[in-house]
């Protein structure tokens, strides 16, 4: 057995008697900066260790979410009626998808833009609007012409009034002329507007009435419009709620139409022996904007090409005054990819300040235009640049998102004005990795601040002792 005096001898850390040692104020006052110095870089050490830190790169896009993308939006038109508003999507390498409807969710809004009802219901859409083939030129005059100082007054003397809103210059409207002026006649014979009364039949020239086709929200032509007396009148303005006609427009598909209007305000014993008649029509029929605004919101999925989406009026049998119309928008949220919650940005900001703040850089932005002699047919453009940005942990991916810069302009557009937003996407990608930190790094660092400080405060201690003695034997004149 090895001996416990041999165990000794093997002893790095050999102890001086107490007796031998001998304490001093320099040496306290050295030992207490030793101490807190020790303290403090150990806190700075383990404030390194528990902060995460990240490396960055830039490498080829290789997205889990394959080659579509989704955009979502939320943007507020006050001078564009839901009732024509479309959303379209086209890129480069052909697509051309015209009023999605499937995503997107559009509300009548006022000049404040504050919704006016619920959701506006596009109802099923139409290729084709029938007209009549053969032109009868010896239609006459059946309906009855309404102006701005008598549109009220008429509009009160009958249960149901029915109003085309036109223009002249209007080529739906012209087509739309005979078989209207024909349905009037036929059925002013039926339903004499002295004896009967039930119906009345109207034409608005919008060339010429002006306010008054803007106080009902016009944009398109022709619009037929259904005003009705009694449990439509509007309380707070006395104005008539009134649906809009979207059918055929041959003068068999409106007499029908017109015939189940009328049904509608037979008497009671009729009614419900009409209501199976009276509910053919009812596709064609549909609540009208209440308002001249619209808030469109929702999300398309397009590809990862260049590409556009552009909001704008569109009908397939209507036609648009370019002069008039105006694209103004406030921008409420715009972004790439999938939608990120307001906890998810707060957390990875938490960690990584620098981030988010071009994912949704066009919300509360507002792109307005006032349609002039000078400044009409205006087309609001953004183009956008996109990149992809993801941050990765050690285990696990924290987020993916896409920023984006965009730059707007305002510029004179010889067709319908829009408003388009033209995106490119990079075909690079932001990789952000967090850098891991060893715990056997951490402890030899502090190891390193405690050895490293008390050898430094030794060696001070020594110095400063041997100095001090020097100084006294001076001071005694002795010599060595």
């Amino acid at each position: 057995m090895i001996s416990s005096s041999k165990l000794k001898s093997v002893d790095f850390y050999r102890k001086i008697p107490r007796d031998l040692t001998e304490a001093s104020l320099s040496g306290a006052g050295l030992s207490i900066i030793a101490a807190f110095s020790m303290i403090f870089l150990f806190g700075m050490e383990l404030n390194d260790y528990l902060t995460v830190s990240t490396s960055t790169s830039v490498v080829i896009d290789n997205s889990s979410d394959g080659e579509f993308l989704r955009i979502d939006f939320n943007i507020s038109f006050p001078a564009l009626s839901c009732e024509f508003a479309s959303v379209d999507v086209s890129d480069v390498l052909g697509t051309n998808r015209l009023n999605i409807t499937k995503t997107i969710r559009k509300y009548s809004i006022d000049s404040n833009l504050k919704p006016t009802g619920s959701e506006f219901q596009s109802g099923p859409i139409s290729n084709v609007i029938k007209h009549d083939e053969e032109v009868d030129e010896e239609h006459g005059e059946g309906s009855v012409s309404l102006y701005g100082h008598n549109f009220d007054r008429i509009a009160h003397q009958h249960p149901i009034l029915v109003v085309n809103f036109f223009a002249p210059w209007c080529y739906w409207s012209n087509r739309l002329k005979p078989s209207w002026e024909k349905t009037a006649k036929i059925i002013r014979e039926r339903y004499d507007p002295e004896m009967d009364g039930r119906i009345l039949l109207g034409m608005v020239d919008c060339t010429e009435e002006v306010d008054l086709c803007r106080r009902h929200h016009i944009q398109g032509y022709p619009s037929i419009r259904i005003f009705r007396k009694g449990s439509d009148v509007r309380d707070e303005h006395g104005h008539h709620d009134h649906e809009s006609y979207y059918g055929d427009r041959d003068t068999d598909s409106l007499v029908e139409t017109m015939e189940n209007l009328v049904a509608s305000v037979s008497l009671e014993s009729q009614r419900l022996a009409l209501e199976d008649k009276s509910n053919k029509t009812k596709d064609a029929k549909r609540p009208a904007p209440l308002a001249g605004g619209c808030r469109v919101e929702g999300f398309v999925r397009v590809k990862k090409v260049p590409g556009n989406l552009v909001i704008s009026a569109r009908s397939a049998s209507h036609s648009f005054d370019a002069s008039q119309m105006n694209m103004s928008h406030v921008i409420s949220h715009f972004s790439f990819g999938k939608k990120i919650t307001p906890r998810e940005i707060s957390d990875v900001k938490r960690q990584l300040p620098y981030l988010f703040g071009s994912y949704d850089k066009l919300s509360g932005l507002s792109y307005i235009s006032n349609p002039s002699d000078s400044d009409a047919n205006v087309t609001i453009e953004h183009y956008l640049q996109v990149v992809k940005t993801e941050v990765m942990t050690r285990s696990y991916k924290i987020v993916e998102e896409y920023e984006y810069t965009a730059h707007s302009s305002l510029s004179h557009s010889l067709n319908i004005p829009v408003a388009k937003f033209h995106f490119e996407l990079s075909p690079m990608q932001v990789l952000i990795t967090e850098n891991s930190k060893s715990f056997s790094h951490f402890v030899t660092n502090v190891c390193a601040i405690i050895g490293g400080v008390f050898t430094v405060a030794g060696i001070l201690d020594a110095v400063l002792h041997n100095t001090m003695s020097l100084m006294k034997k001076v001071e005694l004149g002795k010599n060595f």
